[in-house]
This record gives structure tokens, C-alpha cells and sequence, in this order.
């Protein structure tokens, strides 16, 4: 439905005084602009002034409103929607290597994938190491299996090569191990074991303990590398779309590991708005971390674009990835939390089981009788399993659920182990709406997933694994819109934002994406190949490409440009 009436904040009556902050810099038209309000209102142009939406209606209307020194850019019938923005993404560490790792990301075949190590091979010194530090998955690959350490070897013979799937195995070439001194099993550290084959010889591959066996490798990247790697991994990011994201810092995540994001911002280079979250670093040292820490980093501290969002995922490591915490457990967690709700501070936990969720549950309403959490905007990460009982617990406290498409990457596995019946129903996305929890979308990555917000959105559509199989049920499955709200008002909720974002309304930050195709209409297993052909962060572009390519006023802009 194409909107007709024009929708105009008090612009005209402000233009008419003469101010010129109010301005329309930028008149699009000629579009179908998803305004992913909960009406699910559709416009055919909108206006930006100042960073901000104008104006929103029809494409006479927006034309009307423009004068000599607005730039009038034809979308040419292309779909309009908010900037996205994920809830939950590891994006601050994966920039830091972004330039220096092998990416698997995407590879359709194991033998693209080790294509992909060729290339890294031929480019490096010998001894150099390359790294595939995960985000990939076998059930990606039509061989429905992951390399062999004899592949590695024959991909990249003059270097040691460090391969993880997910958190839980990694696999290790010859001159891997020689240089990082492990020769046997007990050389490994955090426990982890051996994969051994029918005839009980060491595969190259390990098990467990994989965080500090990552912690092992060589810390070879730069500063400048890092710094790198932030630019060009949030521009990756503005090409699919993505405008602003919530960090859950994460393992390695230092306060040091955050200093070349800290100079991207400091350059003013930032392209999409972060906030970020401290996820805890010491054992049984927790609350006096975040009390050193955040002395003078209060809550919301900073801009537009960068902004302290708090404590989590890991508040406490005895409630971390810990289905059966102790009382002394509990008790430390509790500490921790209501000292972060008496400083105003956001809060978001690490669940994985609904089993065990009430331990965590208990906590919070026990926080609550202290301080009203509610305000806070606490939430919930993963927590596949969640039931219509857990979900209203979580409305009465005014918690959030953060979800990604884990099942995506490791539905069948997950298939195998809870059967067919548990699957149909993971993630509840519909159970948790009816309860009116508030949902927010992102995928986790990229250790143990792609960055890529369309992979999840597909797969929040269609529910099948990513390798075709069909596993949740339509009882369970979102509309496109809930699916997009998820993903940009949903997810702005957890930043304290969407009174500014989420969606395209007058007064709002001028965050938006133009895409390849129509998300609403196309083939729901064409939603993955979508991307942004212009993403706007308040106004301006932070990627543009053909046909809104041509450079204006010194910038990336639009095409089809007439100057009025």
C-alpha cells in the first residue's frame, strides 16, 4: 500500500523562520520506503535534513518540498528500509583480525573453502600463520564435512594453519603444532583431547579447551592492522545493510582490544553506531573489574556513534554457560547484578537452556525488589528453547529476549540430540511476541556465525538449517515485517534508541538501507543474496555503489542525481 498522505514534522513552520538546520538536503523519491512501523506503512519517497528524516509521502510531495540546493535522487521503484542493526554481535573482535584471517564465511563447498586457504597461501611468507577462526559450518559445504588436516597441509604446505569451527573443535597442521611446542595430548591447554581415528592415531584435530588454545597462536596482528580491520569490516558491514550493532565484548576482549575502535571513532571514521557492552575478564574478580572499569564510563556514556551499553554477556563466570550454579553462584551473580542496576546499567546474560533458566530468572526478580530493572532494559542472549512460562517472566520484568540463527549453523546437529518435534518450535519467536517480550535480531558472529543479516533473516522466514533441512514449524515462524522489526526497532530497544531509530518516521536519525531487492515481495530463499546498494547513517553514506556510485560534493553518494 502506497502511503498518500504526507507526513511532515513542524519543517515548513521552522523553514518559514529561516532555519536553515532544518533544511532538506536530499529529496529520494520514486521508491517503495518501508517504514517498518508496526502498521507496516509503505511511502513512495522520503526527505533528509540534518541528518534526520524530513518528510515521508508521495514522490510529488517530497518534490514539492525541495528547492535549488536539494539533491533530488531517483530509487528508480528500488525498496527502502530502516538501517539494521544487530542485537548481539562479537563485531569489535572479529574487526581487529578482519584483514589478516582466511574467512570462510559463506564458501558453498569445503573445496571453496580450502580455495580460499590457497589464495591466503600463495599471498603469505613461508611460516606465516593463517587462520580460519570460524564463522562457518559444515552443513554449509555440499561435502557436509570439515577438512582433514591432510587438505590443510596440501592447501598451504609452507605454513602453519589454525582452523575452529564454532567453539568446540579445531584442527591443527603439522608445523601448527611444532610451533605451538605441542607434542602431546597433556601439552594441550583448558583439557582439551585428541580426535583420534579407527586405529586410535591423532587426526590433528582437538576438542575442547579451544578458548585457550585461540589464546596460544601468536599475537602477530599490528595496531594498524586493527585499526584496518575495524574500517573495512564495518564498511562489509554498511554493504549488507547493518547501520548500528550491540557488542557483547567477549573471550580475549581486554579493555586493551578495544583501543583501535576507540581510534576509528577518535578519527570520526566510524560508519555505523556501536554500542558495547563489558563482558568479565578475571574469575572471582568480577564485580571489582566493573567497578574499576566503568569509574568513569558511565552508563551511556559517549556519541552517536559509540556508547557504553552496560555489563554482560559474561557478568560472572560461576552463571556462565553453568546449568547448575551453586547458591554461592547465585549469590556472587546477584551482587554483581544489583550493583549494575543501582548505577543505571543494561544488563545482558549468556543462557542457553530453558532447563535451567530459572536459576537466572530468580536472580533478576530478586534484583527487581531492590531496584526496578524494567527501565534498564536487561535481556536474555540465545535461549532457543524458551517457553511461553519463561517468556512471561521476562514481560513482567521488562526483559528482552536477544536471539540469532544458531540454528542456522547447528539445527541439525541440535535435531539429532532433541528430536523433531523440539526443533519445530526453536527459536519461539511467536511465543515470545504473544507474550509481548521484546525481541531483538542478530547472529552472534562471527566465531560461530556469518555476519551477514540476510542469512538470518532468510532462515527466520523459512527455518531450515544451512543445509536445506526444514526444522521449525510455521507455528513459530514470524511475518517479514516482525521479522524486520526485529532487526531494526527490536534491536534498537536494547540500545535505549528506538525513540531515534528502528524505523523511518519523521524526526528520526536518517539510518536506512536501499536494497538490491524487494524484501517483502522476492522469493523467501532469495532474502539471502539481498545487500545495500546505498546505506545512509544519519543522512550521510557509508557505502554506495552502482547506481549510487557518483561522487558528490567530495563523497560517495547517489546516482541518478538531478540537481534541482
Amino acid at each position: 500500500m502506497i502511503c498518500k498522505s504526507l507526513a511532515i514534522i513542524a519543517l515548513l513552520g521552522s523553514l518559514s523562520f529561516g532555519a536553515s538546520a532544518q533544511q532538506i538536503d536530499t529529496a529520494y523519491i520514486n521508491g517503495k520506503i518501508v517504514t517498518a512501523d508496526e502498521r507496516g506503512t509503505i511511502h513512495q519517497a522520503l526527505a533528509v535534513g540534518d541528518g534526520r528524516i524530513a518528510a515521508l509521502g508521495s514522490s510529488a510531495d517530497i518534490k514539492r518540498l525541495a528547492d535549488k540546493t536539494t539533491r533530488v535522487v531517483d530509487l528508480g521503484g528500488r525498496t527502502v528500509i530502516p538501517g539494521l542493526i544487530d542485537s548481539h554481535m562479537h563485531a569489535i573482535r572479529a574487526a581487529l583480525s578482519y584483514t589478516t584471517e582466511v574467512h570462510w564465511l559463506g564458501a558453498q563447498s569445503l573445496e571453496e573453502a580450502l580455495g580460499r586457504l590457497r589464495t591466503a597461501a600463495s599471498k603469505a611468507k613461508p611460516g606465516d600463520w593463517l587462520i580460519v577462526a570460524g564463522g562457518w559450518t559444515d552443513e554449509q559445504f555440499k561435502e557436509r564435512r570439515r577438512p582433514t588436516q591432510a587438505e590443510l597441509v596440501a592447501a598451504a604446505p609452507n605454513n602453519p594453519v589454525y582452523v575452529q569451527w564454532m567453539y568446540g573443535w579445531a584442527m591443527l597442521t603439522p608445523q601448527a603444532y611444532q610451533a605451538l611446542n605441542i607434542q602431546a595430548e597433556s601439552d594441550l591447554p583448558g583439557g582439551g583431547k585428541f580426535v583420534r581415528d579407527a586405529n586410535g592415531q591423532p587426526t590433528g584435530a582437538i576438542v575442547g579447551g579451544i578458548v585457550p588454545l585461540f589464546d596460544k597462536l601468536p599475537k602477530t596482528v599490528t595496531f594498524a592492522q586493527k585499526v584496518e580491520g575495524t574500517r573495512q569490516f564495518f564498511s562489509e558491514l554498511n554493504r549488507l545493510g547493518l547501520t548500528g550493532l550491540l557488542d557483547p565484548g567477549g573471550f580475549n576482549m581486554t579493555p586493551a582490544e578495544y583501543a583501535p575502535l576507540f581510534q576509528v571513532w577518535r578519527d570520526k571514521a566510524l560508519t555505523l553506531r556501536v554500542n558495547y557492552s563489558y563482558f568479565s575478564q578475571q574469575r572471582g574478580k568480577e564485580l571489582e573489574e566493573f567497578k574499576e572499569l566503568t569509574q568513569l564510563l558511565p552508563m551511556g556514556f559517549g556519541d552517536d556513534m559509540l556508547r557504553f551499553n552496560g555489563v554482560g554477556e559474561r557478568v560472572t563466570f560461576g552463571m556462565y554457560n553453568n546449568d547448575k550454579p551453586t547458591d554461592a553462584d547465585k549469590e556472587q551473580f546477584y551482587q554483581a547484578a544489583k550493583w549494575a542496576a543501582e548505577q543505571g546499567m543494561t544488563l545482558t546474560q549468556h543462557w542457553h537452556s530453558n532447563a535451567s533458566v530459572h536459576h537466572l530468572l530468580d536472580v533478576f526478580e530478586r534484583v527487581n525488589r531492590d531496584v526496578p530493572i524494567a527501565p534498564l532494559r536487561w535481556s536474555i542472549v540465545h535461549l532457543n528453547d524458551g517457553t511461553e512460562a519463561t517468556f512471561a517472566r521476562m514481560k513482567a520484568l521488562g526483559v528482552g529476549w536477544a536471539l540469532q540463527d544458531a540454528m542456522y549453523y547447528d539445527g541439525e546437529r541440535e535435531l539429532k540430540q532433541k528430536g523433531e518435534a523440539a526443533l519445530k518450535r526453536m527459536p519461539p519467536m511467536r511465543t515470545a511476541l504473544k507474550a509481548g517480550v521484546v525481541i531483538g535480531s542478530g547472529t552472534d558472529a562471527h566465531r560461530v556465525a556469518n555476519y551477514n543479516p540476510f542469512i538470518a533473516l532468510q532462515w527466520m522466514l523459512d527455518g531450515k538449517s544451512a543445509g536445506g533441512v526444514p526444522l521449525r514449524g510455521p507455528e513459530e515462524t514470524p511475518t517479514r515485517l516482525e521479522a524486520l522489526r526485529m532487526y531494526t526497532s527490536g534491536s534498537a530497544w536494547f540500545a535505549h534508541d528506538d525513540a531515534r531509530r528502528g524505523t523511518l518516521a519523521v524526526g528520526k536519525l536518517a539510518d536506512l538501507a536501499v536494497l538490491t531487492k524487494d524484501y517483502l515481495t522476492v522469493p523467501v530463499d532469495e532474502i539471502r543474496s539481498i545487500h545495500s546498494l546505498l546505506t545512509l547513517v544519519g543522512g550521510r553514506a557509508v557505502h554506495a555503489q552502482a547506481p549510487f556510485a557518483l561522487p558528490i560534493h567530495g563523497s560517495p553518494m547517489t546516482g541518478r542525481v538531478n540537481q534541482r
